[in-house]
């Protein structure tokens, strides 16, 4: 559990689009821990999912920009990702580091029976026979506990329910035991029963290959049982860390502490509307100079919209980035949780 497998050191990604250069990724740093399972959540489009496919190299070589003049790493086993040709990252990618995609339906290929698709990840990374490689395949099915797997090995995706496909995805992303396993939203459009089902399969699964998990997900429900630490990302910038109940409850950013109170309270007993967060993220092509969130922030200050509060460290495991923890801000008016001090 002490062993660092990935290290992710200032990494900026940007996007060449008609409309000008996006900056999706605004110098994101953090590192796991084998064993480890991080939660990276965040509304949509704050680069969790564009941070997930730089490691990955699985980003459009065409017009995306990585900025290693800055210093960005992307370091396994302190090797750096970000120097290795396609062809090395072809081996890495599926045997070393897994990805589970968003939607299995548009992610699995539909000309392609299941077992075919499994037992292909499984010919590409190991010197197996066909025999043997549908062999392991029939066994991931029957690890992520499809029904029937012998039969089910013979059909095509569509003849799968949401949730079976997402296990199929599963069980192609395990086939080689990888070391680091990104689940991308895993459980969206699936209810809520399906979503526990699959959340206990890759808990399971990961203790049983003593696997490293990346969980990115804007639902904070679906972390809170199973994450080791979180990290919150806005705008492409992570603006606060620290472990599930720091960050539950013990969190110091007005942006998680509303990603806190947009989640439905199932033992409450008034009717009051749901709380919403007002506002839409900034223009990445313009990012502001100062604190992305300062516009739909209810307690910003003159500042926030000026210049890029640094991080404040409350322990060993939580910093937030939020000029509300300047010695000099003024709190009236602040929970009391948020106002503490750091170090």
């Amino acid at each position: 559990m002490n062993e660092t497998i990935l290290e992710v050191k200032n990494l900026h990604v940007s996007f060449k689009t008609y409309a000008g250069i996006s900056h999706a990724v605004r110098g994101v740093d953090f590192d796991l821990k084998k064993g480890e399972t991080l939660a990276i959540v965040g509304e949509s489009g704050c680069g969790k999912t564009v941070t997930s496919k730089a490691i990955m190299g699985l980003l459009p070589k065409q017009n995306t920009m990585i900025d290693k003049k800055n210093g960005a790493q992307i370091l396994f086993h302190g090797e750096d990702l970000l120097g290795y040709s396609e062809k090395k990252m072809t081996e890495i990618r599926g045997s070393k580091i897994s990805m589970i995609f968003q939607d299995p339906m548009t992610s699995l290929n539909p000309t392609m029976k299941i077992g075919d698709q499994i037992a292909e990840s499984i010919l590409i990374h190991n010197k197996v026979s066909k025999e043997q490689a549908h062999k392991e395949a029939l066994e991931m099915l029957e690890l992520v506990k499809i029904p029937n797997a012998p039969q089910r090995m013979k059909q095509y995706p569509f003849e799968f329910s949401g949730g079976m496909r997402q296990r199929a995805m599963i069980a192609m992303a395990l086939a080689c035991k990888p070391e680091i396993l990104i689940a991308d939203e895993p459980t969206t459009a699936l209810d809520v029963t399906i979503q526990a089902q699959i959340m206990d399969l890759i808990g399971s699964l990961q203790k049983e290959l003593n696997m490293a998990v990346i969980l990115v997900t804007h639902d904070l429900g679906v972390v809170a049982s199973v994450a080791d630490k979180i990290q919150v990302m806005y705008a492409g910038k992570i603006v606060e860390r620290g472990n599930v109940d720091e960050i539950f409850y013990r969190s110091t950013h007005p942006y998680t502490r509303a990603l806190l109170n947009s989640v439905p309270k199932i033992h409450t007993n008034n009717k009051e509307t749901l709380y919403s967060l007002k506002g839409t993220p900034p223009d990445l092509i313009h990012p502001p100079e100062g604190c992305s969130f300062a516009p739909r922030c209810e307690y910003g200050m003159k500042i926030c919209r000026l210049k890029y509060p640094r991080e404040t460290v409350f322990s060993d495991s939580q910093t937030c980035a939020c000029w509300l923890h300047h010695p000099k801000a003024d709190t009236k008016g602040l929970p009391e949780t948020m106002i503490r001090g750091g170090r």
